[in-house]
C-alpha cells in the first residue's frame, strides 16, 4: 500500500444522482437551491444534471431550466450527465456555465450493459466509438475511460479483476483510435458488491497495469461497506472520489429496490478529516445540506451524519 493522499478531491453528484431516482416530483426551485447550497460548503465539483431523454428520466426533463437557473460561483465546477449527441448538444448549450469533457463508459458486466443500455459489449464499444468522434467533433476532450459493474453486478455475479483490465484495455483501444488522451480512470461499484478485499483486488490490477493514471472511484452503500471501501482506497493512494450529499441516489438499473445510494459526502468527509487528509469541505456546513436534501425529498436519507452531526461539533460542545 502507497502512502495515504495529503488531499482528496470530491465530485459531488448528490442534485444529478439523487433526483433522478426519486418517485416524487422535486421542482426546478428546489433542485437550483441544492446545487448553490452545495457550491457554499467548500466543493469544487458539482454534477448539477442529466441531459437524457424526458420519457426515460422524467425526472430532468428540467434539466436546462436547472443549468440556466442556479447562479455559479466561479471557483466551483458545474457538469453535467449525458448518454448520446443529442444530451452533449443540450450541454452545449451552456459551454460557458458548465465543464464538459467527454468519457468512453463501459461496464464489466455484460449483462449490466444488456439491462442498463439494452446492448451487449461490442454494441457498446461502437456507441463509444461514435461518441467520443461526436465529442471531439464538437471541441470537447475525452479524458476519461469509466467502467461500471466494476466490483460485481447483481445479474452476473462476481467480477474478475482481469475482467476489469479488459474492458479497460477496450477503451484504451477507442482513445487510441481516435488519438484521445486518458488521464483518469474511473471505477464504479455500481450495484455494491465491492468489500474492502475488492478493491484491494481491482485497484491493484488497475493500477499495476496503468501506474502512471488517476484512479477516480464510484462508490454505493447497498450493503454497507462505502466508507470502508473508501478508507481502504485511501490506503492505496486514491484521491479521488464521487459522492452524493446524503447518500441520495442509487442506480435505477441495478435491479435492487430501496437500496442505498451513493457514499455519503459528510461521511467520506468526516473519515478524510479524522485520517488528516484535507478537502477542503466546511462539514458542518454540509451537513446542513443535507439537512435540505432530505427536506427536499420528503423522507429520510440514509446519511448518519445527517442525525448524529460532526465529531468537531461536540468537541467545541466538550470543552
Amino acid at each position: 500500500m502507497t502512502d495515504m493522499p495529503n488531499r482528496v478531491e470530491i465530485h459531488e453528484e448528490g442534485p444529478r444522482e439523487g433526483f433522478q431516482i426519486e418517485p416524487g416530483p422535486i421542482s426546478t426551485a428546489d433542485k437550483i437551491r441544492l446545487v448553490e447550497a452545495l457550491a457554499d460548503t467548500g466543493l469544487h465539483h458539482i454534477q448539477v444534471c442529466s441531459f437524457v431523454n424526458p420519457r426515460v428520466v422524467p425526472a430532468w426533463a428540467d434539466a436546462e431550466a436547472v443549468v440556466a437557473g442556479f447562479k455559479a460561483k466561479p471557483d466551483v465546477h458545474y457538469s453535467a450527465l449525458w448518454f448520446n449527441e443529442n444530451g452533449l448538444n443540450r450541454a452545449l448549450a451552456f459551454k460557458d456555465k458548465l465543464t464538459i469533457s467527454g468519457s468512453i463508459s463501459l461496464a464489466a458486466s455484460d449483462a449490466f450493459t444488456h439491462k442498463n443500455l439494452n446492448r451487449g459489449h461490442a454494441e457498446n464499444l461502437d456507441a463509444m466509438r461514435k461518441q467520443t468522434a461526436a465529442h471531439q467533433k464538437n471541441g470537447v476532450a475525452v479524458e476519461r475511460i469509466g467502467v461500471m459493474a466494476a466490483f460485481g453486478c447483481n445479474y452476473q455475479g462476481d467480477i474478475a479483476p482481469a475482467q476489469v483490465v479488459s474492458v479497460i484495455e477496450d477503451g484504451f483501444k477507442i482513445a487510441d483510435e481516435a488519438g484521445a488522451t486518458i488521464t483518469t480512470l474511473s471505477l464504479a461499484d455500481t450495484m455494491g458488491w465491492a468489500t474492502p478485499s475488492r478493491i484491494d483486488r481491482v485497484v491493484g490490477a488497475v493500477r499495476s497495469r496503468w501506474p502512471d493514471y488517476q484512479i477516480s472511484l464510484h462508490l454505493h452503500d447497498t450493503r454497507g461497506q462505502a466508507v470502508a471501501n473508501a478508507y481502504t482506497a485511501l490506503r492505496m493512494g486514491v484521491s479521488r472520489f464521487d459522492s452524493t450529499v446524503g447518500g441520495l441516489g442509487g442506480c435505477p438499473y441495478a435491479g435492487q429496490k430501496g437500496a442505498a445510494g451513493n457514499i455519503c459526502t459528510e461521511e467520506l468527509v468526516l473519515l478524510c478529516e479524522e485520517e488528516g487528509i484535507a478537502t477542503g469541505v466546511n462539514l458542518d456546513a454540509l451537513i446542513e445540506v443535507g439537512r435540505l436534501a432530505e427536506t427536499i425529498v420528503g423522507h429520510v436519507l440514509p446519511g448518519e451524519l445527517i442525525h448524529a452531526g460532526s465529531l468537531d461539533a461536540f468537541r467545541r460542545k466538550a470543552h
